[in-house]
């Protein structure tokens, strides 16, 4: 008898459509976290530069600053994907 595959019911073989969505919601919520702390130091860059006028060293340092949370973000993501493949394969 062949292994239990995620994602797929194993009477019929279809795609478990339930699962996916039970699957996806988190990550989903996960990246939309992990975006709207990204746009923090970008709304900052935008009100300092723009509106107020300060010097555009505080515009690169706060660019810098939404590229570094966007790269802890997706390394975090990637860690709960890898993570929670491990918890599906032991689950089947």
């Amino acid at each position: 008898m062949p292994p239990s595959r995620p994602f797929f019911d194993p009477q019929s073989g279809e795609l478990d459509t339930d699962q996916l969505l039970e699957e996806s919601i988190p990550l989903a919520k996960l990246v939309a976290v992990v975006g709207a702390l990204a746009l923090v130091p970008l709304l900052l860059q935008f009100l300092l530069g723009q509106l107020l006028g300060f010097v555009p060293i505080f515009g690169a340092m706060l660019s810098i600053a939404a590229q570094f949370v966007l790269a802890v973000g997706t390394g975090i993501v990637l860690l709960y994907l890898v993570v929670r493949a491990f918890q599906l394969v032991d689950e089947s």
